[in-house]
């Protein structure tokens, strides 16, 4: 047989102490939720399904705790305003003493949730945004040190599988004859369908006490005429996958999903939010149905002369890795030239049209929470878990910063996360500069950006693998 053929296959693994630890997020009555800039509303009129934080901790023999934490809300703060994610991750880093490389939480980037962040605090029912800002650190902070104290041994296992809810949004405007995209279904463009699940199985009996979900899809199925608050399609994808897994609680992270979103959207009945939840949900059951036990590798046990000549392939024990490393990288990301603050807040005054308006103050907090100059320090989390790649970043990246990160571990499985921190905004391909595309012309970084990011994440990787 080719020495070129492996006679084992083994899944990427983690043999060490887990736990998950769960809370409720759900915002009170009558907050400022508005997250879109063709809505009529700014309050939401009641709740579709809950929001929750839901925390995995992670810990190597005699290290120390990390923690990963599922979060349901479109961003923390505003467009690159660190303050608000600061008021709400200080205390948890402080009372759990976690590092801020040990602390990652992604954002499920719904938006069916409110804009927590306190520049929206002048509008109706920005009054309550302060106080669900601490609710939210509290709720981290609970459902944090609810896994830590869980932690026991186990075992997190990964697998790949597909689902085709995301399809390209950036489709060229059928009645624009400049060249101009909208962001909506493209139905003759690619997109990454890539589905990856991990399960988490305790030592002790083999029970499963959490799943993990890694899709990049927009959360965008609910729009401006939806006034509830919702998880959108995670909600119903928790509940179709935790309803077959013995209640074992799943988190949902978000990948890079900069031109994913699903091809029905823009709508306002939950019902086609819960639709394709359990489309998701479905997919990732099928995936955790053709996984071994924990701790089992398929290996090659040889031929079998038959009618045909049978390749033998059985379940084997094999050793997991207990290796648990990683934290923070800082990444200059280059920055285009912008507008000068004067500028776009004499527009944004002038302005009539609300969507308009509402482009132009998006702006306004972009350009004043930036520190200026010709690049941003922004935050990657890059940590190896077990024979596992988790790379995370606070803005929104193209697919293609999966799939270039996959590429480079093929032996790995590799989970990329965007909106976790921060966000500013989109990072996109370098040859879609000059494209009158919104993820182009809303983003305050140059097209050097995913570039550098995806470089420094994939040396950050090689570093950890070798070492």
């Amino acid at each position: 047989m080719s020495t070129s053929i492996p006679l084992q296959v083994t899944p990427s693994a983690f043999s060490g102490l887990v736990g998950v630890g769960r809370r409720d997020t759900t915002p009170p009555d009558g907050i400022y939720a508005r997250m879109w800039g063709a809505a009529s509303h700014d309050l939401a009129t009641g709740v579709h399904r809950p929001l929750s934080a839901t925390a995995l901790a992670l810990q190597a023999a005699g290290g120390r705790p990390r923690l990963l934490v599922a979060l349901d809300i479109a961003l923390l703060g505003d467009l690159g305003g660190a303050s608000d994610a600061e008021r709400v991750l200080g205390p948890v880093r402080e009372a759990l003493s976690l590092a801020p490389g040990r602390l990652l939480v992604n954002c499920s980037h719904t938006h069916a949730a409110p804009w927590a962040a306190m520049s929206r605090s002048h509008n109706p029912g920005g009054e309550l945004i302060g106080p669900y800002l601490d609710q939210l650190s509290t709720a981290i902070l609970e459902a944090g040190r609810e896994a830590i104290d869980a932690l026991a041994p186990a075992t997190l296992t990964w697998a790949t599988g597909s689902c085709d809810l995301a399809r390209n949004r950036d489709l060229p405007d059928p009645a624009s004859e400049s060249g101009r995209f909208i962001c909506g279904f493209n139905p003759t463009a690619d997109a990454d369908d890539t589905l990856v699940v991990g399960r988490v199985t305790a030592d002790a009996d083999g029970r499963v006490i959490g799943t993990i979900v890694n899709y990049a899809c927009h959360p965008t199925t609910l729009a401006w005429d939806n006034t509830l608050i919702s998880p959108d399609y995670i909600g119903a994808m928790r509940e179709t996958v935790e309803s077959q897994t013995g209640g074992a609680p799943c988190l949902f992270l978000q990948g890079a999903s900069g031109e994913l979103g699903p091809a029905h959207q823009y709508v306002g009945d939950p019902a086609v939010a819960d639709q394709h939840g359990r489309r998701l949900g479905y997919s990732a059951l099928a995936t955790l149905e053709g996984m071994l036990p924990a701790g089992q590798a398929l290996r090659y046990d040889g031929p079998v002369e038959s009618g045909a000549p049978l390749a033998v392939w059985l379940p084997a024990p094999f050793e997991p890795s207990e290796t648990l490393d990683g934290g923070l990288v800082d990444v200059p990301l280059p920055v285009k030239p912008l507008p000068p603050l004067e500028e776009l807040e004499a527009q944004h005054a002038a302005a009539e049209d609300r969507p308009i308006k509402e482009r132009l103050f998006r702006k306004i907090q972009i350009v004043r929470n930036l520190g200026g100059g010709d690049h941003e320090v922004s935050p990657a989390w890059v940590w190896r878990v077990g024979d596992s790649l988790l790379v995370a970043h606070a803005n929104e990246a193209y697919s293609c910063f999966q799939e270039d990160l996959r590429a480079a571990f093929p032996d790995a499985t590799v989970v990329v996360m965007n909106t976790s921190g921060a966000e500013v905004g989109y990072l996109y391909p370098p040859e879609l500069e000059g494209l009158d595309l919104y993820q182009v012309w809303q983003t305050p970084f140059s097209k050097d950006a995913l570039p550098t990011l995806t470089e420094t994440c994939i040396g950050e990787g090689r570093r950890l693998f070798a070492a």
